[in-house]
Parts: structure tokens; C-alpha cells; sequence
């Protein structure tokens, strides 16, 4: 085996050579290489994609800028960070509180009971998860499942807008009050949200009920089905405009 880069280089070059020589016996005479995809840099501020200078993120490369996140407090105590996960190009994006106990122990949004139940309004609803994008204001789970402080939304937030950017769904449904009242920045109850049209980074975003609460007061669930029945007309509606 070479031992030295010297002779890689040569080796390199014999084969390159031998390749040629093979070509010319073949009838080939010129070689076109192919162009070079210039990768575009990331749209920011008030840059606009469609202009084609610059190109919107993926999920994947804001999931590896958040890594393995040390921007707050929430950090020292998780076990599992929970990005979000569904279709990047979902149609509809649902945004929970933050991640429960069983979320932190497998690192995927909304399992457990409550999840199953968010699976059975998706069915009701003509949809399945998969096709659907999940994910919380809060990456990270608050000790006993308190709600987060400041400084934990403010490190978590920008996160949320940039992942609504990538995806660019044509609803939100945002869950609970704790979600609904950060993304709207009020503090009106969730019971007063629920049922009316808001807009979050310009996409309509619909208050409704989380599912959590709904296996705590499941009389709760005919109101949260009169909010995705609106839902169910508005994507019909985005879909065809």
C-alpha cells in the first residue's frame, strides 16, 4: 500500500492516465465535465427564495444547529431533546407546550395517551400523522411538567419560527393555553382563544384544546372537533386559492 501522499499522487495519476488512454482507444475525444451546482446560501431577514439568490433551510440542518442545545436552563435536566417530527412539507403543523415525561424519555413529540388521541382527531379529520408535522414551543421538558419561563421561550422560539419557515404549512393548530397564549403573545384563555382564526409569521394558526386536557375533561372533545371542522374547511380553502 502507499505509504506516503507522494505516491498516492502517483498512483492517481497512473489510473487517470490509463482511464484516458482506455477513452482515446474507444473513439472519445474530448471530455465535458459537468457544471458546478453552486449551493445557495440560506435566505435571512427580508430575503425572498423565489428570487432565487438564496434558499429556505431544511429541517434537518435547524435540528443540527440546535444540537445538543445548552441555550438554557431546561438542558441540565432533560434526558432526550424533542425537535419535532411529520412531513417537511405538511400542510398542517400542530404545536404542543412542551414535551411530557414520555416524550422526554423517547425524544419524539406527543406519545403516550395524549398522542393516541391527537392520532384519533387526525383520523377523524381525514389525515394521518405522517402526513402531518408535530412539534412543541419548548424543545426541552420543564421539571414537573411546569410551564416554561422567559428565558426558556426566548431561547426556544426562534427555533419553532424557523422549523414553520422550512416546512411552510398552510395551517397551525396550536394546543393549550400555555402554546397558544406564547405564539400569541395575550393572555386570554384558552377557552376564549379556541374556535377563532389568529395568524403566527403570517400563516393562519387556529387555538383549540390540548389533548392532554381532553382525557382530563373529555366533554372538552365536541368543542375541539367544532375547531378542526374549521380547520377541515380553511385547508380546503388555502388549498384551492
Amino acid at each position: 500500500m502507499p505509504n506516503n501522499i507522494e505516491q498516492v499522487k502517483y498512483e492517481l495519476l497512473l489510473q487517470s492516465r490509463s482511464i484516458l488512454t482506455e477513452l482515446k482507444s474507444l473513439g472519445v475525444e474530448e471530455i465535458y465535465p459537468s457544471p458546478v451546482t453552486e449551493i445557495l446560501p440560506i435566505c435571512t431577514g427580508e430575503d425572498d427564495a423565489t428570487m432565487g439568490h438564496c434558499r429556505i433551510e431544511t429541517l434537518d440542518e435547524i435540528k443540527a444547529d440546535l444540537g445538543e442545545c445548552q441555550r438554557c436552563p431546561l438542558a441540565a435536566g432533560r434526558n432526550m431533546l424533542v425537535f419535532g417530527e411529520g412531513n417537511p412539507h405538511a400542510r398542517v403543523v400542530f404545536v404542543g407546550e412542551g414535551p411530557g415525561r414520555e416524550e422526554d424519555k423517547s425524544g419524539v413529540p406527543f406519545v403516550g395517551e395524549a398522542g393516541r388521541l391527537l392520532e384519533r382527531i387526525l383520523f377523524a379529520m381525514g389525515l394521518q400523522r405522517e402526513e402531518v408535522y408535530v412539534c412543541n414551543v419548548i424543545k426541552c421538558r420543564p421539571p414537573q411538567n411546569r410551564n416554561p419561563v422567559a428565558q426558556e421561550i426566548s431561547a426556544c422560539e426562534p427555533f419553532l419560527q424557523r422549523q414553520l419557515a422550512a416546512i411552510k404549512p398552510l395551517l397551525i393548530i396550536v394546543m393549550g393555553e400555555f402554546a397558544a397564549q406564547t405564539l400569541l403573545q395575550q393572555q386570554t384563555p384558552i377557552s376564549k382563544l379556541r374556535g377563532h382564526w389568529y395568524s403566527y409569521q403570517n400563516i393562519p394558526l387556529m387555538p383549540t384544546f390540548h389533548p392532554a386536557y381532553l382525557l382530563r375533561s373529555p366533554a372538552a372533545k365536541r368543542e375541539v372537533w367544532e375547531d378542526m371542522k374549521q380547520v377541515m374547511r380553511r385547508l380546503k380553502q388555502e388549498e384551492s386559492s
